[in-house]
This record gives C-alpha cells, sequence and structure tokens, in this order.
C-alpha cells in the first residue's frame, strides 16, 4: 500500500490552501483596479473631447484651422491620446467637412469618422483603443464635431505591473508561509516521531518497559498517558500469563499421566462401540428393508382385492351359464327344445359371456398394472413417465391402505402433459410412504381430510412434486427431526420410524434432489420435492 508522509501532507495542504485564497484575491484585485483605471482613462478621454469641443468654436467660426492645430499640438505631452480630428459643418450644405486634426507622433493619420461621430457621444471601447466625440455649439446651434481617440495600452501596461507585483507579493507570501509550516511541522511531527521510535522498539524488541515522554501539546500529551497505560496493562498481563504458563506446565505433567492412563481404557471401549455400531447399521438395513417390503406387502394385498373382485363375477357368470348349458343339453336330449327357450339359452349366453370378457379384460389391465408398478419398486432404472398415468398406477396400489376416498380425496394437480424420463421404482416408493403417512398418522381420529399433490417443471431441467394434507400437523419436536430414524408418534402401534426416512434416502441419494418439510399442529404438513429429470414434453 502507497504511503505518504503527514509532513508532506502538511506543507502541501498549507501552500495549496495559501496558493487558492492568494489566486482569488489577487485576481478580484487585479481585475477591480483595472477596470477603475479603464474608467479612469474614458472620463479622462470625454473630458478632453469636451474641452476641445468648448475651445473650437472659436476657432471654427473665424475659420482659423491654424490656431486650432497649433492648440491641438498641445496634447502631445498626453500619452494615451494618439489622435485628434476637428470637423467643421457647411452652413449651406449642413455637411461635415474635415477642419483640423492633431496625429501622435509616429503615428499615420487615420481616416475621417463622420458616419460614427453620432454614436460616440459616450466613449467606446473596443480592443485597443477608446473613441469619443462631442458636438461643437454655438448659441445652441451644431457647427462641428470633435473625435478623439485614444490608446488602451496604459491599461495593458498598468494590468502586467499589477499581476507583476501580485505574483512577487504571492512568491514572498508562499515563503513565508512555508517557513512557518517547517516550525509549525517540527513542534507537531517532533513528538509524533519520538512515539513512532518508541512504539517500533515496542514491536520489535517486546520491551513493554518503555515508556512516551510528556510533550508540550495536549493531545500528544494525553495519547502518551493512554499509551504508557496499555503498556502497564499488557506488562501486567503477560506477567499473569507467564505465571499461569508456569502452573499450566505444572498441571499438564500431572495430566499426560492421567491421560496415559485412561487412553488404554478408551481403546478398549472404543473397540466394543465400534462393534455394537455395525451390528446398529445392520440392524438399520435390516429395518429399512423390512419397511420396503412392508410396502411391496401393502401392494400385493392391493392385488388381491382389486384382481379378486372381476375374476369373482367371471366365475359367478361362467358357473350359471354353465348351468343353463346343463339344462339345454337335457331339453335338447330329450327333443323338448322350443324356438323361445333357445332364443332365450342365446341371449343369456351372450350376456354372460359379455360379463366374463368385461372383467377379465379387467383383471388383465390391473395385472399388468400391478405388476409395471412391482417393477418399479425393485428397480432404480431411468424410464419413461408420464405423470397422470403414473400416479393412477401408484393410487391403485395403496388403495387397500387408503381411507373412504368420498371422504379422504387424494387430488393430483398436474398442468398439461407432463413426460419425463426418471427413475420410476424410487418416485413410486417416495410417493406411497407419502400417501400412506398420512392415512395412519395425519387423518387419525378424523372424520375427513385431504390431500393434494401437485407436479410442476421447473427450469426445464427439474420436477418439483408438492405434496400437502390439512390433517393433525406434527409439533415442533418432532418437525425438527422428523426424516431421522426411528422418529414416530405410533411408537408401540406398529410405526417404525423409517418411512419419511427411507424417503429422504431416496429423494437425496437415489434421485439426487431435496426434501423440504413445513408443519405446523393442527395444520396439516407440506413435502416439497426438488429433483432432476429429463423433460419429454409437456403438452
Amino acid at each position: 500500500m502507497h504511503t505518504i508522509s503527514l509532513k508532506r501532507i502538511l506543507i502541501y495542504l498549507v501552500l495549496l490552501v495559501t496558493s487558492f485564497a492568494l489566486l482569488i484575491g489577487f485576481t478580484i484585485n487585479i481585475v477591480s483596479q483595472v477596470g477603475q483605471f479603464e474608467k479612469s482613462l474614458q472620463e479622462q478621454a470625454l473630458s478632453y473631447t469636451r474641452i476641445i469641443a468648448s475651445n473650437a468654436a472659436r476657432t471654427i467660426v473665424f475659420d482659423d484651422s491654424a490656431s486650432e492645430k497649433q492648440r491641438l499640438g498641445t496634447f502631445q505631452n498626453t500619452p494615451f491620446i494618439e489622435h485628434i480630428h476637428v470637423y467643421k459643418m457647411d452652413e449651406t450644405s449642413g455637411q461635415l467637412t474635415f477642419f483640423s486634426s492633431y496625429n501622435k507622433q509616429g503615428l499615420a493619420p487615420i481616416p475621417a469618422r463622420f458616419s460614427k461621430l453620432e454614436r460616440l457621444t459616450s466613449p467606446k471601447v473596443n480592443d485597443s483603443n477608446i473613441e469619443v466625440s462631442q458636438p461643437v455649439t454655438l448659441d445652441g446651434e451644431v457647427i462641428g464635431y470633435v473625435y478623439l481617440r485614444g490608446s488602451l495600452e496604459q491599461v495593458r501596461l498598468f494590468m502586467w505591473r499589477s499581476i507583476a507585483v501580485a505574483i512577487v507579493v504571492a512568491l514572498v507570501t508562499l515563503l513565508a508561509c512555508w517557513l512557518a509550516t517547517l516550525r509549525l511541522r517540527k513542534a507537531i511531527v517532533q513528538p509524533l516521531d519520538s512515539v513512532v521510535d518508541v512504539v517500533s522498539q515496542v514491536a520489535r524488541d517486546k520491551n513493554y518497559s518503555l515508556r512516551l515522554p510528556s510533550s508540550q501539546l495536549a493531545e500528544f500529551d494525553m495519547m502518551a498517558q493512554a499509551f504508557n497505560t496499555m503498556l502497564d496493562r499488557v506488562q501486567q498481563h503477560i506477567t499473569r500469563q507467564r505465571r499461569a504458563e508456569e502452573e499450566a506446565s505444572q498441571l499438564n505433567t500431572q495430566l499426560e499421566q492421567q491421560v496415559t492412563q485412561r487412553t488404554q481404557a478408551l481403546k478398549e471401549s472404543n473397540s466394543e462401540l465400534l462393534k455394537t455400531l455395525e451390528q446398529l447399521h445392520q440392524y438399520q438395513g435390516q429395518l429399512v428393508e423390512s419397511e420396503k417390503m412392508a410396502s411391496l406387502g401393502d401392494m400385493v394385498a392391493g392385488i388381491a382385492h382389486e384382481v379378486n373382485t372381476p375374476i369373482g363375477l367371471s366365475v359367478t357368470a361362467s358357473t350359471l351359464l354353465q348351468d343353463k348349458l346343463a339344462v339345454m343339453q337335457e331339453k335338447f336330449n330329450a327333443k323338448r327344445i322350443s324356438t323361445n327357450e333357445f332364443e332365450r339359452f342365446l341371449n343369456d349366453c351372450d350376456e354372460n359371456l359379455q360379463i366374463i370378457y368385461r372383467n377379465l379384460n379387467r383383471a388383465a389391465d390391473l395385472v399388468t398394472s400391478f405388476k409395471q408398478v412391482a417393477v418399479d419398486q425393485s428397480s432404480e432404472v431411468d424410464r419413461d413417465i408420464e405423470i397422470n398415468s403414473f400416479m393412477n398406477d401408484v393410487l391403485m396400489s395403496v388403495k387397500p391402505r387408503r381411507l373412504n376416498p368420498e371422504r379422504f380425496p387424494i387430488n393430483i394437480h398436474c398442468e398439461g402433459d407432463i413426460q419425463v424420463r426418471a427413475k420410476a421404482g424410487p418416485l413410486n416408493q417416495i410417493l406411497m410412504n407419502l400417501i400412506i403417512n398420512s392415512m395412519v398418522h395425519a387423518f387419525d381420529g378424523r372424520d375427513q381430510g385431504q390431500v393434494d399433490i401437485s407436479f410442476q417443471l421447473m427450469n426445464d431441467n427439474e420436477l418439483e412434486i408438492v405434496y400437502t394434507d390439512n390433517g393433525c400437523g406434527v409439533d415442533a419436536d418432532i418437525s425438527r427431526k422428523i426424516f431421522d430414524p426411528f422418529v414416530t408418534t405410533k411408537r408401540g402401534s406398529g410405526g417404525s420410524g423409517l418411512g419419511l426416512h427411507l424417503v429422504y434416502n431416496l429423494v437425496t441419494q437415489v434421485l439426487g434432489g431435496n426434501i423440504h418439510f413445513f408443519s405446523e399442529e393442527d395444520n396439516g404438513v407440506e413435502f416439497i420435492i426438488r429433483f432432476p429429470v429429463t423433460v419429454l414434453s409437456n403438452a
């Protein structure tokens, strides 16, 4: 980091402020003086013009141009006047004619200024000269004009002299300020140098017995007292620390002996603890597998319940058809079949075959659906999933554990026809566990409730699942550790506490996503699950 000396800052600051103040003061003073000097020249030129006009009346009347020229020659001693013209007005034509003039020595004559005379009754200043004119009157009548042209050279000389004087004064002032600043710097920096020397020695040699001397400047004296007080406290602290280190060294010697004695005992305890942990991990894995098998058992129960109904109807229809066929066979053998009886038999056969066909197709569809779910549960391979169809299969699998669908509906919210490629097995187990968890825990002892499951694609490469129910919720103590293993509110009533732990592992480890849980007691629960997928379509 670039540093700058305080000495230089003090000098630069004083000289800069002084220079700025002098520049402003001298500029205002020079501008004011030059303006006043220029104004005095204008007034002087106007005054000369009026005097000449007053004196020229007599010479114009008597047409004595020689006398007038001789009188004008007296202005040779007035350095700023360059040219003077006296014009006579013709009594007949009223036109002005040249009467007499004065030109400063060394300057060429200038043309007549007939056209400017009336505009120059008050002095006019241009870049290098002053022009002024006055009428020559006699008894109130204008008989001629006087034109005077003066130089501004004296103004410029006055300005440069003023600037030179200002520069000399400024340099003298800056020199005086510089000398005064050097003395001031010595008064300020000298005690500061002594502070720096003492601080450097303390930092280099760690000699905290050094002290800062007193100073005539109140601020430095206060700083010296404060710094000396700090050194006293540091020295006292170091003394106490050394004593504490000596005591700690003695204690360490004693502790090393105790540690040596207890290390052996800890090694033996750690060996037993490691064995216990290995057994605990084995038991935990077995319990997780048991949870998976329980989920599979629920699915098998669903298959048995759902498939049994259409097969039972098919068996009943086929038995009835067989009885009707036996009766018809007897009548056929006895040759007692009427046309109406045979037609009624054919209608009954057609109706029963339709019943058998519909129910067998229903059973085949159920077996196909359950087969897909069973494959999903045992597989972690990606496959194409159409969300609505997939959820129908999941709801069919948990049907045996579901409460009354009319009082406890499960609503699926899916915007459009979402099709993704993902691991169907873990996703199936996650949703089944969440639904069963609501049925067992959230709606226990309630007459009605509702589950909402929403699907939405996020950023074209993530699927978000929001699972909510309006059940009894979870209190704060359980909520903080809801995903920990063996955490359950149904301890002793069949709950293992591994359902949500399995859900967490499947989301984070198998699907590579994340899951968040929110709940308030008596206000239901909310699970937000996000995991990466390959989007196939989103119609």
